[in-house]
């Protein structure tokens, strides 16, 4: 049908969740965290082609123990293509067992 295929989307709210968390999170969060996705929700508004210059915009809802849950916007120009509701779980780098992330952290996202 000439529009982007879905794991574009998948891949689109995945590199735009982890680059909010490597903007915010101090480098030695970084450095000790990783995230994966628990879950994604996605309610596509119009298609996206191969060929789009897309935005997403993140927003980072609430973090509950090791999970944080997101809400993410996919746009082109004016026009939302999708809004996807998405949960992530920390894990520790080293042990890969799920984490908390230490109040401090989850502040700075918050602006608290």
């Amino acid at each position: 049908m000439g529009h982007v295929n879905n794991a574009h989307y998948l891949k689109w709210v995945q590199d735009a969740v982890v680059a909010h968390w490597q903007n915010i999170a101090p480098p030695q969060a970084v450095a000790e965290h990783l995230w994966v996705a628990l879950k994604h929700e996605i309610t596509y508004r119009k298609p996206a082609f191969l060929d789009d210059q897309v935005i997403a915009t993140v927003m980072l809802e609430k973090v509950h123990g090791a999970r944080a849950f997101y809400e993410t916007i996919i746009r082109r120009g004016e026009d939302v293509l999708a809004e996807v509701k998405s949960s992530w779980c920390c894990l520790n780098a080293e042990t890969l067992r799920p984490a908390r992330l230490a109040e401090d952290i989850t502040r700075r996202f918050f602006g608290n």
